[in-house]
């Protein structure tokens, strides 16, 4: 028999029945994965059956079952996500339709897909067609599109997952609405961590009893840029020279002035003491080169300090490359049989 280019000598042995269909990827997978010290991956797997010429199309278990997903927000976060599911065939997702209400940004994410989505559209008219092609609704758009995208797909029967978690405080009645809406029809409303740790520690501290938690977060000033809240303030942002406090105060009032910055204060206190009770401060530093949150918890299992120093999303250097990890790493506990972590 002779080897393909580009084609590892491995996969030969499984050439007749994946040619005949009567081979599993999963199969191939297990048994490859008996004979190896250092485990591949069911990517591999699919990308050496293409190579040797033949489509692994009908060579998946549970096909049917892959999860489809659509996404409200094509920005630096909402692209990272497209990217994961469009490129790792592990989390057992397609993506069925992009909605952003700047075309620009659509057409960029588009072209960058294998997989095409087969819905684009740049606001929510013909939403009920949108939501009747997706089990799942990913939201990285604004607080807006919160009640306007997400509580529709709740209707539907839809799953959520909310990234403008700053919504669910800023918005009466909204949070109580959502968990309302989802407990009649069955359906999870995913909040990931977003650029922050620590949340385990937390909702395990909960338990138990919680006495305060205060939030810093410091970024350079131009993460800053265009902040209302900063302007009325009257700072200028160029001209400070030495970290320089911005605001302090309780969670529902940084969410409200910083929604753009601070979701992790609005994903502390949903899974902690609620927002009056926990504590922001909010920093100006030109010393900064990352984006950095501190959290500092006391309760009745002791104290808690995490320190995270986050690296800026490329695209958009008011967000944190680690929300967009953090989204990608909820959908990979959805798609995962084995759950690690509180």
């Amino acid at each position: 028999m002779v080897k393909k280019r580009g084609v590892p000598p491995w996969i030969l042995k499984y050439k007749g029945e994946i040619e005949r269909r009567e081979i599993k990827v999963e199969d191939v997978l297990e048994m490859e994965n008996r004979l190896r010290e250092k485990p591949i991956k069911i990517s591999t797997v699919t990308r050496v059956i293409n190579a040797m010429g033949c489509s692994f199309a009908g060579l998946r278990r549970g096909e049917e079952k892959k999860i489809r997903v659509g996404v409200v927000g094509c920005g630096a976060i909402g692209s990272e996500i497209c990217k994961a599911i469009d490129g790792d065939e592990d989390l057992g997702m397609e993506l069925k339709f992009l909605i952003d209400k700047h075309p620009e940004r659509i057409e960029r994410l588009y072209e960058s897909l294998g997989k095409k989505p087969d819905i684009i559209k740049s606001d929510s008219s013909g939403l009920a067609k949108s939501l009747a092609a997706v089990d799942l609704v990913i939201e990285c758009a604004s607080q807006a599109a919160v009640r306007e995208f997400v509580i529709p797909a709740l209707k539907k029967g839809k799953e959520v997952m909310i990234l403008s978690v700053g919504a669910l405080l800023c918005v009466p009645g909204l949070f109580e609405e959502i968990e309302s809406i989802s407990k009649e029809k069955g359906c999870k409303v995913y909040i990931p961590s977003g650029a922050v740790a620590g949340i385990d520690g937390l909702k395990s501290g909960a338990i138990g009893g919680i006495h305060s938690v205060e939030l810093t977060t410091r970024k350079p000033p131009l993460g800053f840029e265009g902040n209302k809240y900063v302007k009325e303030k009257g700072i200028d942002l160029l001209s400070i020279e030495k970290e320089k406090t911005l605001f302090m105060g309780h969670a529902m009032e940084a969410v409200k002035h910083f929604p753009e910055n601070v979701n992790v204060a609005a994903s502390l206190s949903l899974a902690g003491i609620g927002s009056e009770a926990t504590k922001v401060k909010i920093v100006a530093d030109p010393s900064a080169a990352e984006n950095v949150h501190e959290i500092e918890v006391h309760g009745e299992f002791g104290k808690l300090f995490v320190r995270v120093e986050n690296v800026p999303s490329i695209a958009n250097p008011k967000t944190s490359y680690l929300a967009a990890l953090s989204a990608i790493a909820t959908l990979k506990s959805i798609s995962y049989p084995i759950r690690v972590g509180t």
